[in-house]
């Protein structure tokens, strides 16, 4: 009489790192519509394609894969951000087609300080993470803030500062996204990120 040895399976996670995607996604949209806040660019059509198809779904999706690789913090930071985007295009875009009144100054205060507070918490996060990602969470969090700070003024001058810290701020942001690629296509760091050592 033979006993059977019992098998343990153990499971892959085969799943595409989702990272690259969503910080490229939230890099390249944040640089344009900050070209136009820093009153280089009109606000048009380009900006708000890519805040809903690049920004914002891309986003989405990218949080929803790291839903499936067990990652809180990319869960959270890229599906919230990806709707960021899409609550941005229909705040400028309803009150054009007549679906709702536009947002006041006092409500884009509110707006904009709230998404502060939300990346200022996050940002708490990266300190486990990464140099980069700390950078990129500091710099958003000082671009909200700034952002409010010029409807609390009217002052034009802090809009267009908020907009160069921005285009930093996303330009960090492609730098992450495209280390993450190019790391693992080359098996090696080609574009350091800052890991920070935990105990």
């Amino acid at each position: 009489m033979s006993v059977e040895t019992p098998t343990t399976v153990v499971l892959k996670d085969s799943t595409a790192n989702p990272a690259p995607l969503g910080l490229c996604a939230f890099g390249l949209t944040t640089v344009l519509l900050n070209i136009h806040n820093a009153g280089i660019t009109e606000l048009s059509s380009m900006i708000l394609a890519m805040g809903i198809f690049y920004g914002g779904l891309a986003q989405v999706i990218a949080g929803i894969i790291e839903a499936r690789k067990n990652n809180t913090f990319g869960l959270t930071a890229f599906t919230s951000y990806g709707f960021f985007w899409l609550s941005l295009v229909a705040l400028i875009v309803m009150p054009k087609l007549g679906w709702a009144e536009p947002a006041s100054n006092n409500s884009m205060i509110a707006y904009l300080s709230i998404w502060g507070v939300f990346t200022l918490f996050l940002f708490f996060g990266t300190l486990r993470l990464t140099r980069a990602l700390q950078f990129i969470f500091a710099s958003l969090t000082l671009l909200f803030f700034l952002l409010a700070a010029g409807h609390v003024t009217h002052n034009e001058a802090i809009e267009h500062f908020a907009g160069y810290e921005g285009i930093v701020c996303g330009a960090s942001a492609i730098y992450t996204g495209m280390a993450g690629v190019l790391n693992e296509v080359y098996g090696k760091t080609v574009l350091p990120v800052g890991a920070v050592k935990t105990t």
